[in-house]
């Protein structure tokens, strides 16, 4: 088992404690023995119990600041707001630390001997310097660890981005190539060339547009908005060989946004699952309403269609809950997916910081 796969079976919480325990009680220990060697004047007993007393007063104060660090500093935009946060509790830590120790030093030095231990300003400032050379390391030990921990949950997360969209544009390549789709396209194409050759010209390029785009888009992260539309109104125009006045297709597209940058295929993922699940399943057909707009930085599409929701494991059902986990991993909570009944219309609404 590597080193990081233990790594992750245990807490942080665990972790921190366990580093928490072993860094303050080396040096505790290495201290001690110090003075047990030197320091033949100093009681033994006392020796020892100064050095359980050093990691209690470390463990405590260094936590205290661990958990300020943690809920009240925001490393990941440093600011010079920040940065005086951490140098005030750095020093804060320091001045609490160093007074403890030369407080509880000094009520057991005159438990275990005769004379009084004298402290002068000397000695205050010795081990001031000291505790701030503890502290400091401690910090940088705790940072070097933090950026560690967070290079490898962004590796993680990314490696799990790359999967979920592998996963996902294969779940959306098989409701676009696969033979049952090839099939039913094709075979209204050839129904229609006995009505109208041009307008069977058309389809087949636009077939040919759509797979080209899923062949070639399924490697990136994000596309032009503009070219998912493209998707969209071909995947339309061929959808209405089938459904004819059946369905209807109605867009309102802010086009300022054009060149807004959007993860591929979640659009036409969008209208598939509102063909599929809605207009298929009404015998008057319905309508299907795609709006993108924007509002204080945040980008709105919302697809509404005529039909109910549908509780389905199909290969559509996979993709959306797909956009859900790509949506997240991509934009954090920046991002939300929707998909609610309202009246006799579904409706999905996507909103994407800009």
């Amino acid at each position: 088992m590597s080193n990081f796969s233990l790594y992750m079976r245990l807490s942080n919480t665990i972790w921190f404690w366990i580093l928490q325990l072993f860094g303050w009680g080396t040096l505790a220990l290495l201290n001690t023995l110090f003075k047990i060697v030197n320091a033949s004047n100093l009681d033994k007993t006392y020796t020892l119990l100064e050095g359980v007393l050093f990691l209690v007063v470390a463990v405590f104060w260094t936590t205290l600041f661990h958990y300020y660090l943690k809920r009240k500093v925001a490393f990941n935009s440093i600011s010079i707001k920040e940065t005086i946060k951490i140098s005030v509790s750095i020093i804060l830590t320091v001045i609490l630390f160093s007074l403890s120790l030369v407080f509880f030093a000094y009520v057991l030095y005159d438990a275990f001997h005769e004379t009084k231990l004298i402290i002068n300003l000397s000695l205050i400032i010795s081990n001031f310097i000291l505790t701030f050379i503890y502290v400091f390391f401690w910090f940088a030990c705790y940072r070097i660890i933090k950026i560690t921990l967070s290079f490898r949950k962004n590796k993680e997360e990314r490696l799990i981005l790359e999967s979920t969209l592998k996963e996902s544009q294969l779940n959306t390549l098989k409701g676009q190539i696969n033979p049952h789709f090839m099939f039913n396209s094709l075979n209204n194409i050839r129904g229609l060339m006995l009505e109208d050759v041009e307008k069977s010209r058309e389809m087949i390029t636009r077939l040919s547009e759509m797979l080209r785009y899923s062949l070639t888009k399924n490697k990136v992260d994000t596309i032009a908005l503009k070219d998912e539309l493209e998707m969209v109104e071909n995947y339309i125009e061929l959808s209405k060989i089938q459904f004819e006045d059946r369905l209807i297709f109605d867009s309102k597209i802010d086009k300022s946004l054009l060149n807004v940058e959007i993860p591929p295929m979640i659009i036409q993922m969008l209208i598939e699952n509102a063909i599929k699940h809605g207009i298929s399943n009404l015998r008057d057909g319905g309508t299907i309403d795609l709006t993108i707009l924007e509002a204080n930085k945040i980008l709105e599409i919302k697809v509404s269609n005529s039909g109910t929701l549908t509780d389905t494991k199909s290969t559509t059902k996979v993709g959306l809950e797909n956009i859900k986990k790509r949506l997240s991993l991509l934009y954090k909570d920046k991002a939300s997916f929707v998909v609610e009944a309202k009246g006799e219309n579904v409706i999905a609404t996507i909103k994407l910081p800009i």
